[in-house]
């Protein structure tokens, strides 16, 4: 068992504080640790950091320094997005142009940070803009939630108090939390009582589905959750239907919504006349087609390949996601497990070719807000969906969707012709003579160069160091 010690305070602390040491038998920290770290201001933050970890080296300063804005009070709105903000981390802000979205063209703003994304999304987008774009389908739009709660009940005695007096009340008992949102269209649709208990003993839930029209709801929702948590707790007191020891049996576990929405889903498809594949990698229209539907069944089938193809595919859903604000780590955990719904996981992504016609689309769950969040506050984001033509919540889910079957298409169109190499390097090949400090001339020559090589990091060094004489 770890010891504490409390060390006496030293005017050559950073800080006047108390500071713990935890020692074993075996080790001691290699750090001191802080207390009231969030209350510290920006610039303490920043010298205990560096003073801490970073042997007290001040080039790090002008570090976080240089990606601050010079607009103090946007500088200001960007720190109170997070906790403990020291600076900014940038990431590149691309244009993907050529969308033709169910009649309408588009440009998708993306944040991502990887060189190929915006580039394939853009070629796939412009590949598509003249055999009649992408369509797309919103199958459905309920947000769901539980809450979770131990009760030692017989289940049919449990099931007839949920529909003769719990699910009423817990309408009613949440009609102030969704006053707003039901005059906007939405609300809570549906409660349901679910019995676990062949999984985990006395374990139920309640589960509610949701419409949280064009904001994504997690706020809203939460609060329902947690008022039915009360409201169960306050009906099972006062019933008799139950024990003495039945009502002591109740335990409220938790309340929350789940990022995994099945039932909030959009379909984005593409197709067109096989013959009218033409691919500029000199491939026969026919031959595209047959690889392209093998790579996309060896996803289905193949969790290996599956992983890396879905992985593609929120290339171009997450740049998206970020760049409108949204939850990017929301929309992966559900694509994933909406991928594994089977019990194995598998391609997101489908495609057939029948009657000479090849047709390749994608079901993608995701939950997505344009109001509320970051949505109204941060400039870029409102920019974003300034840009998309101001959309309301079921057209995101529409834009995404297209965006990770562009990606996805992208990337299976260079597999199954010149490979994924060619074209990720040669986008990748910037940042290599970065890294190695090429002059602007030098960048040139290097892009005339690998016009028609097939880019690798030890040509690059080769004729980096041929051409500086090294």
């Amino acid at each position: 068992m770890a010891q504490i010690y409390k060390l006496p305070t030293s005017e050559s602390r950073l800080f006047n504080s108390n500071i713990y040491l935890y020692k074993s038998k075996k080790q001691i920290m290699n750090h001191q640790p802080v207390e009231g770290f969030s209350k510290l201001s920006k610039q303490r933050k920043i010298d205990w950091l560096i003073s801490e970890y970073l042997s007290n080296d001040r080039s790090y300063e002008q570090i976080l320094q240089q990606y601050w804005n010079n607009n103090h009070d946007l500088q200001k709105l960007h720190e109170e997005f997070s906790e403990n903000t020291i600076s900014n981390f940038y990431m590149p802000y691309g244009i993907a142009p050529n969308f033709l979205i169910d009649g309408k063209l588009l440009a998708l703003p993306m944040a991502v940070e990887e060189s190929s994304v915006v580039a394939a999304a853009s070629k796939a987008a412009k590949f598509w803009i003249d055999k009649g774009g992408f369509k797309t389908t919103i199958i459905n739009n309920e947000k769901l939630g539980h809450t979770h709660f131990i009760f030692n009940v017989e289940p049919h005695k449990l099931l007839h108090f949920f529909n003769f007096n719990l699910k009423k009340k817990l309408i009613e008992a949440t009609n102030d939390i969704t006053v707003n949102m039901r005059n906007r269209g939405g609300g809570i649709l549906d409660i349901k009582l679910v019995d676990k208990t062949s999984e985990m003993p006395n374990y139920y839930q309640l589960k509610a589905s949701f419409d949280t029209v064009d904001s994504m709801g997690a706020n809203f929702i939460n609060s329902c959750l947690e008022q039915f948590g009360k409201t169960l707790k306050q009906e099972v007191a006062i019933s008799e239907d139950f024990s003495q020891e039945e009502k002591n049996s109740l335990q409220i576990v938790m309340n929350i919504l789940s990022n995994f929405t099945p039932d909030c889903i959009v379909r984005a498809e593409v197709s067109c006349k096989i013959e009218d594949l033409k691919d500029d990698s000199g491939i026969p229209n026919e031959e595209f087609a047959w690889k392209f539907k093998q790579a996309v069944t060896i996803a289905e089938i193949e969790p290996f390949r599956a992983t890396t193809h879905n992985k593609g595919i929120m290339n171009g859903v997450d740049a998206v996601v970020i760049a409108t604000g949204n939850d990017f780590r929301a929309t992966e955990a559900c694509a994933h497990a909406y991928a594994a719904r089977n019990g194995k996981y598998s391609s997101l992504t489908h495609c057939t070719i029948d009657n000479g016609i090849f047709r390749f689309w994608i079901d993608l769950p995701i939950s997505v807000g344009v109001v509320g969040g970051l949505t109204n506050l941060h400039p870029l984001v409102k920019f974003s969906l300034a840009l998309l033509g101001k959309p309301s919540a079921q057209e995101l889910m529409s834009i995404l969707a297209v965006s990770g079957l562009a990606q996805n298409f992208g990337a299976l169109r260079s597999l199954i012709t010149t490979g994924i190499q060619k074209g990720h390097m040669k986008m990748h090949l910037l940042n290599i003579l970065n890294q190695l400090g090429a002059t602007e001339e030098e960048k040139q020559h290097f892009v005339s160069y690998f016009k028609d090589k097939t880019v690798s990091h030890h040509e690059v060094i080769n004729e980096f160091n041929r051409m500086r004489g090294q």
